[in-house]
């Protein structure tokens, strides 16, 4: 049997409490790595991954100040001396309408949407900068990063910069034998698929089903699921992907490929 890819690996996954990033981190663990959950969300933490399970660490935090990040920081160091991946997910959801936007609500989002990408990423460079292996550093976006779409000013605006940091790291990081990679998803089914009236999620609306599922704006005419991005993830955290870095990779069903 081969050996699993990521065995003896030790990866931090931001807002991996749940959603994609759950999604990422149990494919990790099966992978063989060690794995730390970096999220504010401990109830859904509870919920969605059985206690004591092997391999798995998970810290509160809010990764948008900078003492709980330097909190993460040191128990790595203490508990692994060493960290190989870091994917950046931690992230909220924002759909405000122009109409009642506020810079306090757009530098809220960005925040949290882009500010911390880059403050988990400074922090963990000299644990993951190595002579004998390529480290990897993967960010989660957004194909909403490279279009426009109503009510999405500070949500686009963050998942853009995030494309934009993953070219800059990756090239500012490449001599360090660290590649920095960025996943884009596309329609995924998780909570923040939720409409904001708490009426269903935005994919089981008629609109949606007309314009994105009857006539085939999503080419695969369904909407993925979490899991639809752990095995990408998985290949651009790997030893296959050593030499990819400064790329997005657009995890969307093909949606991309029609505007």
């Amino acid at each position: 049997m081969d050996k699993k890819p990521l065995l003896d690996k030790v990866a931090l996954v931001t807002g991996g409490a749940q959603g994609i990033g759950s999604s990422i981190v149990n494919r990790f663990l099966e992978e063989g790595a060690s794995v730390i959950i970096a999220d504010i969300d401990d109830n859904e933490y509870e919920k969605n991954f059985k206690k004591n399970t092997k391999n798995l660490l998970f810290i509160k935090s809010n990764l948008t100040l900078s003492e709980d990040v330097e909190n993460v920081y040191k128990i790595i160091l203490k508990k692994f001396k060493k960290l190989n991946i870091l994917v950046n997910n931690a992230a909220i959801l924002d759909a405000t309408p122009l109409n009642k936007l506020t810079m306090s609500r757009f530098n809220h989002v960005i925040n949290n949407n882009l500010n911390s990408v880059l403050s988990v990423s400074l922090k963990f460079i000299n644990l993951l900068k190595s002579k004998e292996e390529t480290n990897k550093i993967l960010n989660i976006s957004s194909i909403m990063g490279v279009r426009g779409s109503k009510d999405s000013i500070p949500y686009s605006t963050a998942k853009g910069g995030v494309i934009n940091l993953t070219r800059c790291l990756a090239v500012d990081l490449a001599k360090f034998n660290i590649n920095v990679n960025a996943i884009c998803p596309g329609f995924i089914n998780t909570r923040m698929a939720l409409l904001p009236d708490g009426t269903g999620h935005e994919y089981e609306t008629e609109m949606f089903k007309d314009v994105y599922l009857k006539h085939e704006r999503i080419p695969l005419i369904r909407t993925g699921e979490s899991n639809d991005i752990s095995g990408p993830a998985l290949f651009l955290c790997s030893k296959d992907s050593d030499y990819i870095t400064g790329q997005m990779l657009l995890v969307d069903g093909g949606i991309s490929a029609t505007f």
